[in-house]
């Protein structure tokens, strides 16, 4: 346990930022994954899903929570199934 101020401060920052941070983070992989699964079942609803997805990837850049590689590259994946899904089925 730290006996310096700045540093207890610091601790329940961090505590806070930690919380708030695995939120988002939590609803952008939720959203991520749940885009993968409607990409695999091919259900009516992919498209939307997606674009839920990406959005959620956004804000979680915006915030600083991901990096923002890491969110271009879920996104560009996402994008290509997708992509490959709707010249299959046309």
């Amino acid at each position: 346990m730290a006996n310096i101020q700045s540093q207890i401060k610091r601790n329940r920052q961090n505590e806070k930022r930690r919380l708030r941070n695995r939120n988002t983070r939590g609803a952008a992989r939720s959203a991520d994954s749940a885009a993968r699964k409607s990409l695999v079942n091919e259900t009516p609803e992919t498209a939307q899903a997606v674009l839920k997805a990406v959005s959620a990837l956004d804000k979680a850049v915006e915030k600083g929570v991901m990096h923002k590689n890491t969110v271009a590259r879920r996104k560009s994946r996402l994008m290509k199934a997708l992509a490959a899904l709707t010249k299959k089925s046309a």
